[in-house]
């Protein structure tokens, strides 16, 4: 009996550990299953997601991000500026991504007649997706040559300081002139560019530029592109024009057919209207810099001194040589781009120009239509 009953005890004792085996292996596979199932739903719903925020990353970097690589012409914005031009510089760099690079993204390059600071550099960098390069002007090409005589070039300085013409005894703005003039272009970090936009610290740009300047005068064979034109202070330029018509005599073929000089002379070339593009603003290719009609006319103004003896400008040197080296329709004025410099601005004038572009700028305060500009006097030449 007590046989029996140990044998009946021992069978249960076997069927309960046996089921209590079977429940925890059935748990462990529908725990797995579970886990599995869940694993593979998750897996799911995070693809989903994750494709549903990278859809929306790409349509809005589509959007907001700038353009392929093969969209862009091979161009650069340039800025000449000194350390304590820093607060203007970013000024302007936010100005210029708020109404255009931010959807384009072309990168810029920034000079200085000596190093940027660390906190500047810093600073602007954070400024725009695009390339930002920093460089320093080479010291030959911001000092005055060894053949200038510096007792007439101080004179020079002296009387027209007494004078108070702009900038008239400033020795440095005459190196930045002539750098402007002659030798930007020249830069190593210029070098792999065909195209520029000069930019200044403290300007403002006042609509939205929809239209790419670059690819525009790329693709409608122009050559150099202004917003504002102006007169030249007369006791800055004695004897520019002469100069430039003893080039004209001595290298006759550099002169383009169908040139603009009927925007510069009123007289056929005997004597220089003053008329100038404003160059703080231009957007030019840099290859009729580096071309050999600018390069033969640069050395041949440089080798007479004006820029020292006198007060010669980089703008009036670049408008002279664009409008007598280029066929007038070579060179085009940029109604679109409403632009802020000092005191003098251009807004557009078409209404629809103006709504398009969202300009903040009053249509009547234009210096388009002020006295001192030679805006008029394009619109008659360009007419003509």
């Amino acid at each position: 009996m007590l046989s029996r009953l140990f044998r009946y005890a021992t069978l249960v004792l076997f069927f309960t550990i046996l089921l209590h085996f079977i429940l925890l292996s059935a748990h462990d596979q529908y725990r797995e299953a579970t886990a599995s199932r869940l694993s593979k739903f998750s897996s799911h719903f995070q693809e989903e997601l994750l494709g549903e925020d990278l859809n929306l990353s790409a349509e809005t970097t589509s959007q907001s991000s700038s353009k392929s690589s093969n969209d862009l012409a091979n161009a650069t914005f340039v800025m000449l500026a000194r350390n304590s031009d820093l607060e203007g510089t970013i000024s302007s760099i936010r100005a210029l991504e708020d109404r255009f690079n931010s959807r384009f993204g072309y990168p810029y390059v920034l000079l200085n007649d000596e190093p940027f600071t660390d906190e500047f550099k810093r600073r602007v960098s954070v400024l725009t997706r695009s390339e930002v390069k920093f460089g320093t002007v080479p010291k030959d090409h911001w000092s005055q040559p060894d053949w200038i005589d510096e007792e007439k070039a101080a004179n020079a300085r002296k009387q027209m300081e007494l004078s108070q013409v702009k900038y008239g005894g400033s020795l440095n703005y005459r190196h930045m002139c002539r750098f402007n003039a002659g030798f930007f272009y020249r830069h190593e970090l210029l070098q792999p560019y065909r195209w520029y936009w000069r930019v200044e610290p403290n300007v403002k740009f006042y609509c939205d530029i929809h239209r790419d300047p670059f690819r525009f005068m790329e693709e409608n064979n122009k050559v150099y592109g202004f917003t504002i034109a102006v007169y030249e202070i007369s006791a800055t330029i004695r004897t520019l024009w002469r100069t430039v018509t003893d080039f004209i005599k001595a290298y006759p073929e550099y002169l383009a057919h169908d040139n603009a000089m009927g925007f510069i002379s009123d007289d056929d070339g005997k004597t220089y209207n003053r008329c100038h593009f404003w160059s703080n603003f231009e957007i030019a290719d840099m290859d009729f810099w580096r071309g050999p009609a600018y390069t033969a006319f640069f050395e041949y103004l440089d080798s007479q001194g004006g820029f020292y003896y006198e007060r010669w400008g980089d703008a009036p040197v670049h408008s002279i040589a664009a409008s007598l080296f280029l066929r007038r329709d070579q060179i085009h004025f940029f109604e679109e781009i409403g632009y802020q410099h000092d005191d003098w601005g251009h807004c557009p004038i078409p209404d629809d120009v103006w709504e398009k572009g969202r300009c903040s700028c009053a249509q009547g305060n234009s210096f388009d239509m002020d006295v001192s500009s030679c805006k008029p006097r394009w619109d008659r030449f360009i007419r003509s």
